[in-house]
């Protein structure tokens, strides 16, 4: 099925919530982020990033230094500076983008390869370690930047450099004789080449990601077969003896797609993968790739996400363990982790217009994504733990990944420019425009135009969301246009109400949309109530973490305890189960959001650093009656260092 993908040109977010973060990525986020690329931030790990550019287009002289994969940096910071542009052209910004671009361009190698550590530190070594060295991946990124860059400004520069690039991996890879029948340890060439297929629509680029996805882990096993023809070597120390060529379930690589039953592996690379297989289907229309995606995001979303939308439980390989085992201070739960399942969800919405891919979206966009970035935009979390003691992290090694505030910058700095590039491209997320209906995913506040046959469709929505109940959405075509809206009932909400111009409408609600059809006219008025009360969050009793525990969530938010607002020791903290909620207004770092007090119940003990380790027969403490403070989850770690926690004991 045809989907036409949101003009970010044609939109503009509004909302008073999102459109906030969307100002401080614009004003704050990429000059900072730009400032590390060129390691302008003393105190923060150094990038060199922009200098191996330079290095390798024999500008400058000098050393590689990074990751080997530290080219995607870059193009994840160009892609969030396009999508920027499309909300608010900036001549300065695109100037310096264009700058960017031109020394990529000269980096370039005459044959259309593009690699800063291949080209500058191993020359002779191309594609000899696809399992470990991340070539394609780096060229997804850039391919990715290249085609937003294109639709933010129309420019073909960045757009030429990725076509050369595919054209010359195409003629690296397939099933010819002299080819190489091989694919990347991380997945993302996959989805970017489907992105550059769609902007093209050259039928190679998508043959190519077909071919990379039916390779993936057949057998003779082609990680196999290159580790032998490299001599036994590997480039990854740290967990043994090449262990990315011997793990291959952390790469997807371990079976045929069709074969595998579970989400598996590095959580990042499974949802790269994913995003790239669910276009493919769609645009392919593939069944069986079909059927691969549903069933292994039903295994993801059903066995292995965590109520705020992160995936990846275990810091070994970043990556899932197994179906229930969610752990809350040892999660890993990478922030580029949820910025994938926000992109797989997306592909499966288009896929199959079902509204529990949007559910997902959503929680992991107003949790784990929005969670990763400080308030102030320049800090930032790798991993999203869910509790947290940090007395205990410095000493136990098993909370190694653990980071108690957010941080300056990484030496492996992927996650802090994924979240600019996502929340710059939030249109994309907010509808999905089908020939039959326009799909409104997420009640962000903006303003659209979509196009519907000859006519446009105008849509402005309105209102508090994520904080408040109501949710207007106005018509302001200045012709009548034919069309269905399909409006997204959000799983949390029991009982939405949705008027048209003050009168009680019916629709067909499918897959959780509720589809209205008319010719709609300038003035019309959809007004949704999507009542917002806390509710109580009970695991899957096969989920150990969180016996006899609950979660605290008001409308997409997950909410926690901070030692801020409780104190010490919140592993003392209950709530009973009577206890009722009431919301708070918040003031200062919370100042227009939403706060939830309940009453509870502390149990204190008297100096109990002097009392024996055990007790026999009687508990050494007393419960004492506490105000309980719940504050929304992405908003923890601004105040310093503290405890943390969101499951929470009931009794």
């Amino acid at each position: 099925m045809t989907i036409m993908e949101t003009d970010l040109h044609k939109l503009n977010v509004t909302d008073p919530f999102l459109g906030q973060y969307q100002r401080l990525v614009r004003e704050v986020v990429i000059p900072y982020q730009w400032d590390a690329l060129n390691d302008r931030i003393p105190e923060a790990d150094p990038s060199h990033a922009i200098e191996n550019f330079r290095i390798a287009a024999g500008l400058s002289e000098g050393e590689f230094y990074g990751m080997v994969f530290q080219d995607s940096d870059v193009a994840k910071w160009l892609e969030a500076v396009a999508w920027s542009l499309c909300q608010k052209p900036d001549a300065e910004l695109e100037k310096t983008a264009d700058e960017v671009i031109a020394l990529v361009a000269a980096a370039q190698c005459d044959d259309g390869y593009l690699n800063t550590y291949f080209t500058i530190k191993a020359p002779a070594e191309r594609w000899t370690n696809l399992a470990e060295c991340h070539e394609l991946y780096s060229a997804g990124h850039m391919i990715e930047a290249a085609v937003a860059y294109f639709q933010a400004t129309g420019k073909r520069s960045l757009l030429e450099v990725a076509c050369r690039l595919a054209d010359y991996i195409d003629n690296v890879f397939g099933p010819g004789v002299n080819q190489l029948q091989g694919y990347d340890g991380h997945p993302e060439i996959e989805l970017a080449l489907m992105r550059l297929f769609e902007v093209t629509q050259e039928t190679r680029y998508r043959d190519l990601v077909n071919f990379f996805v039916e390779q993936r882990g057949t057998q003779p096993h082609f990680y196999d077969k290159e580790f032998a023809q490299r001599g036994g070597t590997w480039f990854w120390p740290n967990h043994g003896t090449a262990w990315m060529v011997n793990d291959k379930a952390y790469s997807q690589a371990h079976l045929p797609l069709s074969e595998q039953q579970s989400a598996i592996g590095h959580a990042v690379r499974f949802v790269y993968l994913m995003t790239g297989v669910a276009h493919l289907a769609r645009l392919s229309g593939n069944e069986r790739l079909r059927q691969d995606c549903l069933r292994l995001w039903q295994n993801m979303a059903q066995r292995q996400l965590y109520i705020t939308g992160g995936i990846g439980s275990q810091s070994r390989g970043e990556a899932f363990s197994s179906d229930y085992d969610l752990p809350n201070d040892t999660v890993y739960a990478e922030s580029c982790a949820s910025i994938g399942l926000m992109m797989f969800a997306r592909r499966m919405l288009e896929l199959e217009g079902d509204s529990q891919y949007a559910d997902v979206m959503e929680r992991a966009l107003y949790n784990t994504v929005l969670g990763g970035m400080a308030l102030d935009g320049k800090h930032f979390f790798y991993v999203n733990p869910l509790e947290i003691a940090p007395k205990s992290l410095k000493f136990n090694h098993i909370y190694d990944h653990i980071q108690p505030v957010r941080q300056r910058w990484f030496g492996c700095a992927c996650c802090p420019p994924n979240i600019a590039r996502l929340l710059t491209s939030i249109g994309h997320y907010i509808y999905t425009p089908r020939p039959d209906a326009l799909f409104i995913n997420l009640y962000i506040g903006n303003n659209v135009e979509i196009p519907v046959g000859d006519k446009p469709l105008r849509v402005r929505i309105s209102g508090n969301y994520p904080w408040q109940e109501s949710v207007e959405v106005r018509i302001d075509s200045p012709q009548p246009v034919q069309h269905t809206l399909a409006l997204r009932l959000p799983e949390w909400c029991s009982d939405p109400q949705i008027l048209l111009n003050g009168e009680a409408v019916q629709g067909e609600v499918r897959k959780g949309y509720m589809h209205l059809s008319r010719l709609w006219r300038e003035g019309d008025t959809l007004s949704l109530t999507l009542p917002m009360p806390v509710h109580r969050v009970y695991g899957n009793p096969l989920v150990r973490s969180v016996a006899g525990k609950v979660a605290i969530q008001r409308g997409p938010l997950v909410y926690c305890l901070e030692e801020a607002d409780n104190g010490e020791a919140l592993h003392n903290v209950w709530l009973p189960k009577e206890s009722e909620f009431r919301l708070v207004e918040g003031k200062g770092l919370f100042a227009h959001k939403v706060l939830i007090q309940a009453e509870g119940a502390k149990q204190i003990a008297a100096q109990p650093e002097q009392q024996q380790l055990w007790h026999f027969d009687t508990a050494p403490v007393t419960p004492e009656p506490h105000t309980l403070t719940f504050i929304p989850w992405f908003s923890w770690a601004n105040r310093g260092e503290g405890e943390m926690r969101i499951w929470v004991n009931e009794g």
